[in-house]
């Protein structure tokens, strides 16, 4: 029986994780067992999400499938670039300059802002009377 190559890569994006396997094969995309343009809706989400394999010019090279999980589709789509990117290089190491000069090796590390006690939210005050 033949072994089945794949490339294993985990991206995080806010509180969203993927973790994407690229397999050699036609360029298929599934994401959470759905078809990539019925998962990502907008054209911003698709371009974000495959930005690593459109850079790489590997696109049509792998079938991509992806388990996203957590936060918001925005969060996915920018944790699913990171895990392609970390898939790709694990695939081929020269890529790895490619990919950091167009900035998807490196793990977004912004999230939420804590809410402050005093305060409605993270920076939002409570409504201030004068009298």
């Amino acid at each position: 029986m033949p072994e089945l190559v794949q490339y294993y890569g985990t991206g995080r994006r806010k509180s969203s994780v993927a973790r994407v396997f690229l397999r050699p094969g036609s360029g298929d995309f599934k994401v959470n067992g759905r078809a990539f343009e019925q998962y990502f809706v907008t054209a911003a989400q698709r371009t974000m999400a495959k930005q690593p394999l459109v850079s790489s010019e590997t696109a049509a090279n792998f079938n991509v499938v992806a388990n996203v999980s957590g936060g918001g589709v925005n969060g996915q789509a920018g944790a699913l670039k990171l895990g392609i990117a970390r898939a790709l290089m694990e695939f081929n190491i020269e890529l790895r300059k490619k990919l950091k000069a167009e900035g998807m090796v490196t793990r977004d590390s912004r999230g939420k802002e804590r809410k402050k006690y005093g305060q409605k939210g993270a920076r939002k005050r409570f409504q201030y009377s004068k009298r």
